[in-house]
């Protein structure tokens, strides 16, 4: 039996008018050929609209071949009498757990499946039974799903497509809203069932450091395969993947970036893998330089120092269900500042209080006690306009289905500047700015919102907090589904125009690379507190603490203290690629 089969695989995507006719036909993926081979890892990368989740529907027959055939597991997918055993055979797990978990409790959402396919009840029960176990998850059996961690949702769902006993699993960037502890847990479930009960695995991922224990890796761009490996041999093609708009781990770039300034580097994969080439290789033939502080950082600190708080919190804490059985302390007496102009890092574990914390930085929640302020001002007061200070702190959700409800993207965009007054030319004039701020095609702007990839919605959504031009951006999990090339893109927009107008930003982000590039300074949350508020060079000197509380450092901080450890005499507060570059490299 071999799981996957594509042969000559075609599929057009195309748009009707009112009458029916089509009017429109986009090709989304072009003569696909691929084999995977029972008990294989496979991972999938390409940028968004390569065509990567329009290929794991065709395995599991949520979409037919436009022309070509899929087999799966032997059978055609174009069959409809093999549409339910297909499917039984080649189980999908989606981005967001939440739209996959259907019932009140776990076990019953486990039993969902087998009971749909007609298992008999003994059976089902024996399945559940196994499929918790095999996930971790037998502890939480009679729990609510609500109740559950994103990474614990995950898992859940993992169980739910296993229960069917699957001879595939189809994973759809799993990972993409899971913290750095979620995601590891997932991922080491995953592996297991592969290792433990040879199951064929299918990953589609933006995190290339979830890829390189695969047995294989695809790379699509615009339908087509444009590359197949192992993780070395892909990952060897840095320019490549670069011009893919896709990246490599970060101790695969820094391998090959000394590599070209002429230092004996092969490629790397892992950090360890790093720091025991570069020891063998490099180390006793340099001398390396001590890092200095940044001079922006610096010049921060001082203007921090002498400028008056946009948002500042006194004592705030927020319990949910306050009373009642369900009482939980979310934000529990948080006392921090947030300057104008500043680039603040919003990290922690899943449930740490992070989404809470921002939702009190708007008025959509207000302190159970303590006090939230706004330019001086208590946003909890009575009579404090807290519509206006939604237009002055502006919001991006999580999820960006949540925050789209427009019949076509231009008027989405328009809807928070025109409850601001704009209207005519002023208006249309703020909403093209933006939406060409985040790289939403013109060609896109009469389209519905909810007929556009993940990326583009989670654009969408940016543009229409941006189109407000509020004080202060929070962007909660801005990038999750963006590909690397449209993640570096809007990052990069909005440090920009945060450096142009000087508009205060807060991200949110579970990705260390990202707040260590752009943000002047991190608050890291766990258990409803502050425990860390520094810089990022500051914070990531705390490697074991925040390894405790489910969070990671960068990779080339992680290089540079296995080094030390090693006993070379690098400084261990490196915290991007190109200070890594510097500090390694001869004088």
């Amino acid at each position: 039996m071999i799981p996957v089969v594509t042969k000559g695989l075609v599929h057009d995507y195309v748009t009707r008018d009112e009458e029916g006719n089509a009017s429109e036909t986009k090709r989304a993926l072009d003569h696909v050929e691929i084999t995977v081979e029972e008990g294989q890892f496979v991972a999938i990368l390409g940028a968004n609209g390569s065509g990567k989740s329009t290929l794991a529907k065709h395995i599991n027959a949520l979409l037919l071949p436009s022309d070509g055939t899929v087999l799966t597991c032997d059978m055609d997918t174009a069959d409809d009498s093999y549409l339910w055993e297909i499917r039984k055979n080649a189980g999908m797990v989606f981005q967001n757990p939440d739209n996959q978990i259907v019932a009140s409790v776990v076990e019953e959402d486990v039993g969902f499946g087998p009971e749909n396919l007609g298992v008999p009840t003994e059976e089902i029960l024996t399945r559940v039974s196994d499929s918790l176990r095999a996930v971790g998850m037998t502890a939480y059996k009679s729990t609510s799903p609500n109740k559950l961690s994103g990474g614990q949702k995950q898992r859940v769902a993992i169980a739910g497509i296993l229960a069917m006993e699957p001879r595939c699993i189809l994973l759809d960037e799993p990972t993409a809203m899971l913290d750095p502890i979620g995601r590891r847990e997932v991922l080491e479930t995953v592996h297991r069932l592969n290792r433990e009960k040879n199951i064929t695995v299918l990953l589609i991922t933006h995190y290339m450091e979830e890829v390189i224990d695969a047995d294989r890796v695809i790379v699509m761009r615009d339908g087509t395969v444009r590359m197949q490996g192992t993780p070395r041999e892909i990952f060897s093609r840095v320019e490549e993947l670069k011009d893919l708009r896709l990246e490599v781990p970060q101790v695969t770039e820094l391998s090959h970036e000394l590599a070209k300034r002429g230092l004996p580097m092969k490629i790397t994969l892992t950090p360890e893998e790093f720091a025991e080439e570069y020891a063998a290789k490099c180390a006793g033939n340099l001398p390396v330089r001590a890092n200095k502080e940044n001079a922006a950082e610096s010049a921060r600190k001082e203007t921090a120092a002498d400028a008056a708080p946009v948002l500042s919190l006194r004592d705030a804490k927020f319990v949910y269900g306050e009373g009642t059985a369900f009482e939980k302390t979310a934000v529990d007496d948080v006392t921090v500042d947030v300057y104008p102009g500043e680039y603040i890092g919003l990290i922690g574990h899943t449930g740490s209080g992070k989404s809470t914390l921002i939702q009190l930085f708007n008025g959509l929640e207000k302190p159970t006690s303590g006090t939230v302020c706004f330019e001086g001002e208590d946003i909890a007061g009575d009579k404090y306009n807290r519509r206006e200070l939604r237009f002055n702190v502006g919001l991006v959700f999580q999820y960006p289905d949540h925050q789209l409800f427009e019949t076509t993207v231009f008027q989405d965009v328009c809807y928070g500047p025109k409850n601001q007054g704009l209207a005519g030319d002023e208006l249309k004039e703020r909403a093209e700015w933006a939406l060409r701020l985040v790289g939403v095609d013109e060609s896109q702007w009469q389209s519905s919102p909810f007929e556009l990839s993940g990326g583009q919605k989670r654009r969408v959504a940016i543009a229409g907090v941006l189109a407000m031009k509020p004080k202060v951006l929070v962007l909660d999990e801005p990038t999750a589904g963006l590909d690397p090339g449209g993640r570096d893109e809007i990052l990069s927009e909005i440090d920009r125009i945060r450096k142009e107008t000087g508009m205060t930003v807060i991200l949110v982000s579970h990705r260390m690379e990202d707040v260590a590039r752009y943000a002047d300074r991190l608050i890291v949350m766990n258990d409803g507190k502050v425990l860390y508020a520094d810089t990022p060079r500051e914070v990531f000197k705390h490697r074991a603490e925040l390894t405790e509380v489910g969070l990671e450092v960068p990779q080339v901080t992680q290089v540079m203290q296995l080094l030390k450890e090693r006993g070379i005499p690098v400084p261990t507060d490196i915290i991007t690629t190109e200070e890594a570059i510097k500090a390694l490299l001869p004088e």
